[in-house]
């Protein structure tokens, strides 16, 4: 069994309370690994270690040097490309070919990325008449926010992690990370590959726990961070932007999502049907970004329905390691009784089950891990719990609608606004959906398309902020004016 230590100014070490606590496996529910609880003196070390390293060595480089480390820590990931997928299919158990096509080379390319948008990025002057005619010279700068605390979720947890960590340290910040309890292993091990390139000590550093009076609550509280980035539920980021506003710190916040497909008879059927189930199904339904709700033009709703069981009839269960599976478990017992609450609720609320509802046979010592089934329903109301809230899980609800008006009110009646997924031959109709549905990002014909330069984030409850390319200068940096008389 692996023992996961904090990671804090270049060493691996373990709380002084000798607080630990064990990550089991979503497949079969075994311990896998045993994590040291940080707490305050944790914290406290972490924090003072960051801003030793932001009044230090980091603080002294220039941006071509941070851009050369940076790019260091990619190429060291990718070289350790295996260790990386091992670690994030142990915390997962997600499939291999998500993590080797997707989530780990998406991770190590955040570094690059950004590395890229800072080496490149402009800065502004103004001349400026003055009264003694001399004139005066104005022009902006950026530097470092300071120390960023990261909060990170666990359905993609390496991925999301750099996503924050890339920008953050790019931008010349120095980071404190605290992933998820159930997903802790690949932020630790980045911490091998920033000694490895030569980070300097203090500049990346891990506390391990939970949020309430535990790590995450420290870490948000600290009076030492100067900003929070956060991925997860709305009511989280309300209490982390409670303990921000002592201090007056910024916060970014990716939160919940409700998020809404929707499907015109225009559409190219079969690419419909195969982007509403990726976007439905991915990552056993674990992404923020995925549907759970979805809207069909009636002329082709029962040809869609029929046609979308049968995809996720088709899933294979299995370890990710397993070739002829395709499906993954939920990442853990208690996300999986939450899942399983809401399907049955949907039954108490009338829906038929298209398809799923339950959790699959599985053979031998995977019968004790967090399987449940992909799950179909239609017949609800527009108010039913299921079509409202936030599930997370493998599921999506399918409503047929006779006008584009119709579904713009529909996709847009909820609190959340992260995203949707359209389906149109029509780019007319596609344009004028883009403007009216209130959300951060819209796919047309696709879902999980990303040019990383973009904006991301949420509106309404699903966040606050954006980040991406340039626009995560905005969070990560602080821009200064200097004004140089003539």
């Amino acid at each position: 069994m692996r023992k996961i230590e904090n990671f804090i100014a270049g060493e691996y070490v373990a709380a002084g309370s000798g607080q630990r606590f064990d990550k089991r496996s979503p497949l079969d529910n075994r311990v896998i690994a045993s994590i040291s609880e940080a707490g305050r003196p944790e914290v406290d070390a972490a924090v003072k270690a960051a801003r030793g390293a932001l009044n230090g060595e980091w603080g002294g480089l220039s941006t071509e040097q941070r851009v050369e480390l940076l790019y260091g820590v990619a190429n060291e990931i990718t070289r350790r490309f295996d260790d990386f997928v091992e670690a994030e299919m142990a915390d997962t158990g997600q499939p291999s070919h998500v993590m080797k096509h997707v989530f780990i080379p998406r991770g190590a390319a955040n570094f690059k990325v950004f590395a890229d948008v800072v080496k490149n990025v402009p800065s502004e002057s103004f001349q400026m008449a003055t009264p003694d005619g001399r004139g005066a010279l104005n022009y902006s700068m950026r530097v470092p926010k300071g120390v960023v605390g990261v909060i990170c979720p666990w359905n993609a947890p390496f991925m999301l992690m750099t996503w924050k960590v890339g920008p953050a340290l790019a931008c010349g910040n120095t980071v404190i990370v605290k992933p998820s309890e159930e997903s802790p292993q690949t932020a630790a091990l980045l911490g091998e590959v920033m000694n490895a390139v030569g980070i300097p000590r203090g500049v990346y550093n891990v506390v391990h726990g939970f949020g309430p009076d535990s790590a995450g609550e420290f870490l948000t509280q600290h009076p030492g961070v100067n900003a929070i980035t956060f991925t997860g539920e709305t009511r989280t980021g309300a209490a982390i932007m409670k303990a921000a506003s002592e201090g007056m710190r910024d916060v970014s916040f990716e939160l919940g999502g409700k998020n809404a497909g929707i499907v015109f008879a225009d559409a190219d059927f079969d690419a419909a049907v195969d982007g509403i189930f990726r976007s439905a199904f991915l990552n056993s339904g674990q992404v923020c970004l995925g549907t759970e709700r979805v809207y069909v033009e009636r002329p082709i709703f029962e040809r869609f329905v029929q046609a979308l069981k049968v995809k996720a009839e088709g899933v294979k269960f299995g370890r990710p390691d397993d070739h002829n599976a395709n499906y993954g478990p939920l990442i853990s017992q208690e996300h999986r009784d939450k899942v399983l609450s809401y399907y049955r609720k949907a039954v108490e609320e009338g829906a038929t089950v298209v398809t799923g509802g339950g959790v699959p046979q599985m053979p031998g010592e995977l019968a004790e891990g967090a399987w449940v089934q992909p799950t179909i329903w239609t017949g609800l109301s527009d108010n039913a719990a299921v079509v409202r809230e936030e599930i997370f899980g493998p599921c999506c609800h399918i409503r047929p609608f006779d006008s584009e008006n119709e579904v713009v009110a529909l996709a847009n009646d909820n609190v959340y606004g992260l995203s949707t997924t359209i389906w149109t031959n029509d780019l007319a109709r596609a344009h004028r959906m883009a403007a009216r549905v209130e959300v951060g990002i819209t796919w047309i014909n696709s879902w999980f398309l990303r040019d990383l330069r973009t904006p991301f984030g949420g509106a309404k409850q699903s966040g606050i902020g954006r980040e991406g390319g340039v626009h995560s200068l905005e969070f990560y940096t602080e821009t200064r004016n200097v004004c140089v008389k003539l």
